[in-house]
């Protein structure tokens, strides 16, 4: 999964993308925060989903139980 490294750390873009879900966003609030195009936001939010370490509810994006164990300190 291109989301996460072969030694099970998250990409770059991965974590960025984790680190704001601490409140619940749009794929664009998301892009916008983050200055990614939003192409590469939903590709990295729909492997983070794959993962379950995303959920989308009401059109925002929040972090599962496992993404927050996923948090940088």
């Amino acid at each position: 999964m291109a989301c996460i490294n072969a030694d099970g750390t998250l990409t770059p873009t991965s974590q960025a993308i984790i680190s704001l879900l601490k409140t619940p966003s749009t794929a664009v609030e998301i892009g916008r925060l983050a200055v990614l195009p939003i192409y590469r936001v939903r590709s990295t939010i729909r492997e983070l989903i794959e993962a379950k370490l995303v959920i989308e509810i009401d059109g925002k994006f929040q972090l599962t139980e496992s993404g927050y164990k996923r948090l940088l300190p």
